[in-house]
């Protein structure tokens, strides 16, 4: 047995483990009615059903790499969604470059939806950004029409948060709404707490990245996501625990309630991500565990 049918033989292993474990929690008292929960079609792809989908993020440092790695991600048949990170960019802050660029960078995708983030510093971002810029970037960048979805941060502050909501519905884009601790994981109940209040605040999608500091904060987080959907979710969640120790929560977030994870193709935007056709392989594996059960 070569290296990747022991992975795929192991991952198949590990899912029947998790499923046992998700099938024990929810018999511990979490509620079997799942509310109902609302897909949403972003292009061609449902999120929320179905199998994981697949998101590779671009994270080029000049135009011309951002266009490049646009281009062979674009062409990738494993990507369902690709990330655009334009915090990655030399040109920094510079909203109509910006805006000149996304539309080219969106030619290149081959019809795959794109999320426009601007990941900022205090969340293990490139850059630091004020609640005013944060907000005129993102309102530039919905006006060029390029952004089927846009990244907002839960923790910038909550008029503003509110106002990218309704700007981005307006313009008929999606919000993926985020937090992400490279310091630690806090314990279920607030991961889930944060989940309901990105929820209340109008996100479409829900995401969460923790940077475990041991086994138990990914169960920690798998725990959150598990309640989140079988008690709470009325929208697609992604989360993930991120670095080496996290890497299961990727792998095997369909079982707990996750929609979306994070691949890499040679460049990754965050620890922990894996190469897109690795992913993709073990997650086909996955869906077909649970369809299987």
């Amino acid at each position: 047995m070569n290296r990747r049918e022991l992975l795929m033989a192991s991952t198949g292993l590990l899912a029947t483990n998790l499923l046992s474990v998700a099938q024990a929690a929810d018999a511990d008292g979490v509620e079997s009615v799942k509310p109902t929960m609302r897909p949403i079609k972003v292009k061609d792809v449902v999120i929320g059903e179905g199998r994981v989908k697949a998101i590779v993020p671009i994270t080029g440092a000049t135009a011309e790499q951002a266009l490049a790695q646009a281009k062979v991600i674009g062409a990738s048949r494993d990507t369902d969604v690709v990330e655009f990170r334009v915090d990655f960019l030399d040109i920094g802050l510079d909203a109509e470059r910006l805006a000149a660029l996304g539309p080219k960078i969106a030619a290149e995708l081959g019809g795959k939806p794109m999320i426009v983030t601007f990941r900022t510093k205090a969340e293990g971002g490139k850059k630091a950004i004020s609640d005013a810029d944060y907000e005129a970037l993102y309102t530039r960048l919905l006006q060029a029409g390029f952004a089927d979805l846009i990244d907002v941060e839960m923790y910038r502050d909550t008029s503003v948060v509110r106002r990218l909501v309704a700007a981005a519905h307006a313009a008929g884009a999606y919000v993926v709404m985020s937090n992400h601790d490279f310091g630690g994981t806090p314990p279920a109940a607030e991961l889930l707490a944060r989940l309901r209040r990105q929820q209340a605040l109008g996100a479409d999608v829900l995401k969460l990245a923790m940077m475990p500091r041991n086994p138990g904060d990914v169960l920690e987080l798998l725990r959150a996501t598990w309640e989140m959907s079988a008690r709470y979710a009325e929208r697609p969640m992604m989360t993930m625990s991120m670095g080496g120790t996290g890497v299961v929560s990727r792998l095997a977030g369909e079982i707990f309630g996750s929609a979306m994870c994070f691949g890499m193709i040679g460049h990754a935007s965050a620890p922990g991500q894996v190469e897109i056709d690795r992913l993709v392989g073990v997650l086909d594996l996955i869906h077909g565990s649970l369809e299987g059960a």
